[in-house]
């Protein structure tokens, strides 16, 4: 392990020790911990042992979770013992950094995230590794010693370089080191005591982070997230991508000292009925509702087979929320609405739990839609798919290889490309990507004005490409509107605009 110099203007400033995400060194901080020192605090940016920076350099000893934990303490341990310890993690970095501070809690004042997901106790680094190749294969059967570092382009898939200057970029190539596989594949132990020193969480915008978003998320009802409400818990949004103290070292210098003097803001905990739960904007007669495992089917009143529609929910959704997404007024709402209208309609729990489940939800919406066109009350060659938020992301399927019998895909404040942190790539689950394989295939596109700026980016890019490639697509729009409008927002702009989507889903389908 080898360290820079530590530098204060007294034995008891604040230290910042900065320990780097995988691949890299202390040579990544280079810029802040000057930044650091200049303001009269001492900088100590690590390199953890096996990740030498000089190209080609290896240590005689790989380095192993302890390993890495024991870099740290032995910084720790090297300050006086009046200074105040601020531990910052950068992406894996924070795994070793939590681990120092369950043995040295005593000295921590502070640990602070960037770009960084809350770790839980169990947790590999594995988990919140962004890429998805490198999690591939570091969990297929014999997975490498070590980790090769990616190419100067494969970098992108780690997070986004918002702003990262090119000769930064050549050095992170040129620099980064294979990083040893058990580092991110061993668990993470945390004890009740680091849970509960004070932590500060650098949302980086550019890489799909924002207040706003955790917000949203942990109003879904996760209770291992309400803990990020508390007032222990700080936040800053930085303008940058995943790599701010490259693009960005003034800004995040500034923000590590402010974190340190306890600044931020605050999460704001969910008070009465979370924004999902409140009653849908159109009163809407009850109807009778029939469960096959995580399908609900909505019958209408009609005789013959009929064409169906099936609502595809947003996500991520917490395993543990209840009540799940099919029993969410939103989608019960427009299920009675449509059935009402003489449209089978349909919701199902898919498991989009985590980013990561893409795979596995798709495979539940494909499922359900075979449940559908199987049913003797339904019509197979007239089928809709109605995605919604985060569920946007599964219909790039349908919109790569459109079914014949597919008449209509319709899409409500939807996610329509990956944010970079997500680690899924411009692969399948980028709608964006492949609207320009949907021909002939009729979209409905409902849009909010008061989207999320990462949202509205993503649905931005979906009509441009939908336009250079001849795609079909009616907008409809709510200028005043917000994400989830439905049981936000009961206003007659909202309704009217539920109504039309409506009116043109049925339409495709010959209702």
């Amino acid at each position: 392990m080898s360290e820079e110099r530590a530098v204060g203007t007294e034995s008891g400033a604040t230290a910042f020790v900065l320990v780097p995400d995988a691949h890299t060194g202390g040579w990544v901080w280079e810029r802040v911990a000057d930044r650091l020192r200049a303001a009269g605090s001492r900088a100590l940016p690590v390199t953890l042992t096996g990740m030498r920076d000089e190209p080609g350099a290896a240590d005689p000893e790989d380095g192993t979770p302890e390993t890495h934990v024991d870099d740290v303490v032995r910084l720790i341990d090297g300050l006086p013992e009046a200074t105040g310890v601020v531990l910052v993690g950068h992406g894996y970095g924070i795994h070793p950094a939590l681990g120092a501070a369950a043995r040295r809690t005593g000295r921590v004042t502070r640990i602070v995230y960037v770009d960084t997901a809350p770790a839980q106790d169990g947790d590999p680094a594995l988990a919140l590794l962004p890429d998805p190749e490198a999690r591939d294969l570091l969990t297929a059967p014999g997975a490498p010693a070590r980790l090769a570092p990616p190419d100067r382009a494969g970098w992108q898939r780690w997070g986004h370089l918002a702003d990262v200057p090119a000769e930064a970029l050549d050095r992170l190539a040129a620099l980064a080191a294979p990083q040893p596989t058990g580092t991110l594949t061993a668990p993470l132990r945390l004890p009740a005591e680091v849970a509960a020193l004070p932590s500060t969480g650098v949302l980086c915008t550019a890489n799909g982070s924002s207040l706003a978003v955790l917000g949203t998320i942990v109003g879904l009802g996760d209770p291992r997230l309400l803990a990020l409400t508390e007032p222990r818990v700080r936040f800053f949004e930085l303008a940058a991508g995943h790599w701010p103290m490259l693009s960005a070292p003034d800004g995040l210098a500034d923000v590590l000292l402010r974190a340190a003097d306890g600044g931020g803001e605050r999460l704001a905990a969910p008070t009465g009925p979370p924004p999902h739960l409140r009653p849908f904007l159109l009163d809407v007669p009850e109807r009778p509702r029939e469960r096959t495992g995580r399908v609900d089917l909505y019958p209408p009143d009609a005789d013959g087979p009929r064409p169906a529609v099936l609502l595809v929910h947003g996500g991520p959704v917490p395993a543990e929320a209840r009540p799940t997404p099919r029993d969410w007024p939103s989608y019960t709402g427009y299920a009675k609405l449509l059935a009402e209208h003489g449209a089978l309609a349909a919701t199902v729990d898919h498991r989009m739990h985590d980013i990561a489940d893409c795979p596995r939800a798709a495979a539940d919406v494909a499922e359900a839609v075979d449940l559908l066109r199987a049913d003797p009350r339904v019509d197979p060659d007239r089928i809709a798919l109605w995605f919604f938020s985060g569920g946007g992301l599964l219909s790039a399927d349908w919109l790569a290889a459109p079914p014949p019998w597919l008449r209509c895909v319709a899409a409500t404040y939807p996610v329509l490309a990956p944010q970079p942190a997500w680690g899924l790539g411009d692969g399948r689950f980028h709608p964006v990507g492949v609207v320009g394989s949907a021909g002939a295939l009729p979209i409905v596109l409902t849009r909010v004005g008061l989207e999320l700026p990462e949202i509205a980016g993503t649905v931005t890019a979906f009509l441009a490409a939908a336009e250079q490639s001849g795609s079909k697509v009616e907008v409809i729009d709510v200028p005043d509107g917000r994400h989830g409008f439905e049981t936000l927002d009961h206003t007659e702009q909202a309704r009217a605009a539920v109504l039309r989507a409506l009116g043109s889903v049925l339409g495709h389908l010959g209702v």
